[in-house]
């Protein structure tokens, strides 16, 4: 489903341009419009077995959409999943509040019934996918906006993804959680029409034991892990130009897995975060967790060769990827497993970031103390509340706000703000002018600060996008009025 973008085949749809009329009323019957996304079953190969999963397609029918900056999503959804959708479009900051379901009062869009949609799209990689743990089903797809200086690059996107033949529904059970978030936001819930073999919960902490206050990672074993629908043995190979440049646009659609991206022979440079635009930095390798999306050049040498893109598991050695290559370069087979294992998510690179546009400089309005806990039963809370018992943060619109989120927890949580983007200005004691973001890695014992223009008004979630501590409670609302 998915393929890279060179710089040459960006899509000339009539229903992405600029200025384009609405399609009707948000609830419109399926025989209404032509569908320009559509929501629906798959079949994949993984581990050399069939998988069916979701899948969206768009324009031309590539995964997702891809659009020039000054255009706008003037089209409609078709949901022929068979099952509820609660779509969300990730980092679409120009998205008015009643264009995402992903809301308190969002509800779902009913098996064959079709939403319309007209908003401007926000520059930059992101990308859009199920508000519920349907998206472990990879019910997911990019949402790129190519920027109006961008250059004369390739582009080429990489979606990576954690897989297991159970179902999301089994893999909560084996957490031993409950799903408040369907309780409180939607009718039903997705993902019955995945079944496989069942996996035990883990054992030990070598293989993700979730254990109360004791820092670890990956609290679930996962069969797989994917990049552009395919595993490391079996990888996409894009073909790039000799003396090239590319422009990589990683996005992290894990449902709980965060990862270390690197490309072992080619120099890389940093240039944007989560679609917003930062001073170049460049790294060995770049910390990326659930949501967060990362921006590489890379240049590719006059003499050509094959050249791995590598996400490595954090906290283990698993690792997916795919392979840039010129014309006629024989692609060697990757092993799928590091000699050693990562680290463990952190803010040091983080640290090394600076916004090409921050905020403007000013004092905050209002400032608030974000609290992440963990209870019993796999409960995860924001201030000592799971959704649906949480006290929302009352703003007015305009206001400079800023949040500081405390992590006593033994996990590491992206948390991800809707309808805005943020800036990290503070990690521990130290201020600076990081970058402009919408999820953010809070780690264990580290207090996190980002500031706020709270410039949208609505209804706005603030959660943790390891779905699996979403759904079980660790989600609370910004209300904007």
């Amino acid at each position: 489903m998915m393929r890279y973008v060179s710089r040459r085949g960006f899509l000339q749809s009539a229903m992405l341009t600029a200025g384009a009329a609405a399609l009707g009323p948000r609830w419109v019957p399926a025989s209404a419009a032509s569908p320009m996304l559509t929501v629906d079953t798959r079949t994949i190969e993984v581990n050399k077995k069939a998988a069916k999963v979701f899948g969206i397609v768009g324009p031309g029918g590539r995964s997702g959409l891809v659009a020039r900056e000054g255009e706008h999503f003037a089209g409609s959804l078709l949901n022929s999943s068979g099952e509820h959708l609660q779509m969300h479009w990730h980092g679409q900051i120009r998205a008015p509040a009643d264009q995402d379901r992903a809301r308190p009062d969002g509800g779902a869009l009913a098996a064959g019934q079709m939403d319309a949609f007209e908003f401007a799209l926000t520059p930059g990689t992101h990308w859009m996918h199920s508000h519920t743990i349907s998206e472990q089903l990879l019910l997911a797809a990019p949402m790129v906006t190519r920027e109006k200086d961008a250059g004369d690059v390739q582009d080429v996107i990489v979606m990576l993804h954690d897989f297991a033949f159970r179902s999301p529904q089994e893999i909560l059970a084996e957490l031993g959680g409950t799903n408040v978030h369907v309780r409180h936001s939607m009718p039903g819930g997705m993902g019955s029409m995945h079944r496989g073999h069942r996996m035990g919960s883990m054992t030990d902490m070598a293989q993700g034991e979730h254990m109360m206050g004791r820092a670890h990672a990956n609290d679930i074993r996962y069969d797989a892990y994917l990049a552009n629908d395919r595993t490391l043995d079996d990888p996409e190979v894009v073909q790039v130009e000799k003396g090239g440049r590319v422009r990589l646009r990683v996005i992290n659609g894990g449902t709980a897995t965060a990862f270390f991206l690197s490309t072992p022979s080619l120099r890389s440079t940093c240039i944007a975060v989560d679609g917003s635009p930062c001073e170049p930095v460049a790294a060995q390798s770049y910390p990326l967790a659930q949501g967060q999306r990362i921006d590489l050049l890379l240049d590719i040498p006059p003499t050509g060769g094959a050249f791995p893109v590598l996400a490595q598991v954090e906290a283990a050695h698993s690792v997916t990827g795919i392979v840039l290559a010129t014309p006629g370069v024989p692609v060697r087979r990757l092993a799928t497993s590091a000699n050693q294992a990562q680290g463990m998510l952190g803010l040091t690179f983080e640290a090394t970031l600076r916004a090409r546009a921050p905020l403007a400089d000013r004092r905050p309005d209002n400032t608030f103390m974000i609290m992440l806990g963990e209870e019993p039963g796999y409960r995860w809370t924001i201030n000592g509340a799971v959704h649906g018992e949480h006290r929302p943060f009352e703003v007015l619109q305009g206001q400079r706000i800023e949040m500081t989120l405390m992590n006593p927890t033994g996990m590491m949580h992206p948390m991800h703000l809707h309808g805005h983007h943020f800036q990290v200005v503070g990690i521990g004691g130290r201020r600076w002018s990081g970058p402009v973001r919408d999820t953010v890695i809070v780690p264990a014992h580290t207090p996190v600060t980002v500031a706020i223009d709270a410039n949208q008004k609505g209804s706005w979630f603030l959660h943790c996008h390891h779905l699996y501590h979403m759904a079980t409670g660790m989600m609370t609302e910004l209300r904007v009025s």
